[in-house]
């Protein structure tokens, strides 16, 4: 014998337990004389006799006590372990870093994949990065980030993305404000052309910034940004303190704040898309596969 198989923990294990290398050997469905072949085989390649045998008993020695303690250990070992690469392989277990957007989160589809993998994969371990759309690229480019949910805007080649829902702007405006007269339907991007205007700063790198700037800028309107900030909730926040107006996606109809009332814009007036980002040339894991398809494919 070269080594030790696994086979000859299995056959060793048997006759500690049966202790009668025939009951040993139909428990294994081998014939008996291979089997007391094996365990002398064994002996020899560890120097120690495992076992006292005579014509009527056979029993451990010490050193077979002690060998079939760590046999078991090793067997218990290598089961975990096959195991938990089966469900690995099966995306059942392992890791998953995902870079959220902070408007994903108020997102039905979102919120709900989330939930609906914990409860399918309890023993990935789920880590959330909280970026805006601009800050996880180079997370996902470097394998830092598995996937990015993120607002639609330019991607380097190495990064593919799948749209995961389009939903329509939004203006976000006091509650005194005139524009609550409208009726449903008549607002337009004209309506905030000459309104002081509270958005994101430039710096911040957002990806909301060029997009609904750029389809401002489509129909002819540079608003007068008066205010200039870095998350959504302070936007939301200065517009309740009637610092001005904004436009944010339809997601943050969840966030209920007094003095803020959220208007819809007219039918095709403007919208944004959420994006599933992953890198294009690394493969992907089970359990990032397993994501992918429940956020984009099931309802």
């Amino acid at each position: 014998m070269n080594h030790i198989e696994l086979r000859h923990l299995r056959y060793f294990i048997a006759v500690a337990d049966e202790l009668h290398f025939g009951r040993a050997a139909e428990r294994l469905h081998i014939s008996q004389p291979p089997l007391s072949q094996q365990i002398q085989a064994l002996e020899t390649h560890l120097g120690a006799t495992l076992f006292y045998r005579n014509n009527r008993t056979v029993r451990l020695t010490q050193a077979g006590q002690a060998f079939l303690l760590e046999a078991r250990q090793i067997l218990q070992r290598v089961g975990e372990a096959s195991a938990q690469a089966a469900r690995i392989h099966r995306g059942e277990s392992g890791n998953l870093t995902l870079g959220l957007t902070s408007s994903a989160p108020f997102l039905r589809r979102v919120s709900h994949t989330l939930h609906r993998f914990r409860l399918s994969y309890p023993d990935v371990n789920i880590r959330i990065e909280q970026l805006n759309s601009k800050q996880q690229i180079e997370p996902l480019l470097e394998g830092k980030l598995d996937l990015g949910i993120m607002r639609n805007g330019g991607l380097p080649d190495e990064l593919e993305h799948h749209l995961v829902l389009s939903e329509p702007l939004i203006a976000v405006v006091h509650s005194d404000h005139p524009l609550n007269a409208l009726k449903e339907g008549e607002l337009t991007f004209q309506h905030l052309a000459d309104q002081p205007f509270v958005f994101f700063s430039k710096d911040v790198g957002t990806s909301l910034y060029d997009d609904i700037l750029g389809q401002l800028k489509a129909q002819g309107i540079t608003p007068y940004i008066t205010q200039e900030v870095g998350e959504p909730l302070t936007i939301i926040g200065l517009v309740a303190a009637g610092l001005g107006v904004s436009i944010l996606p339809a997601s943050y109809l969840r966030i209920q704040v007094e003095g803020v009332r959220y208007l819809r814009f007219g039918h095709r007036q403007g919208t944004t898309e959420l994006w599933l980002v992953n890198h294009a040339r690394r493969p992907v894991t089970a359990a990032t596969r397993a994501f992918m398809e429940l956020l984009l494919y099931e309802e």
